[in-house]
């Protein structure tokens, strides 16, 4: 027990670290896939306008 307390503790913070991070990326790429998925619609939105 007296080691795996040091081990947790040098090792939970990265992971802690890490969590954060994939959890942040995940996030934003949602939002890029949102943007790669509406963006034949709003090209052919401009063609129209502009045509």
């Amino acid at each position: 027990m007296d080691q795996i307390l040091p081990l947790v503790s040098d090792i939970g913070f990265p992971i802690i670290v890490t969590l954060y991070l994939l959890h942040r990326i995940e996030t934003k790429l949602d939002t890029l896939n949102d943007t790669l998925v509406e963006l034949p619609d709003r090209l052919r939105e401009g063609i129209r306008k502009s045509g």
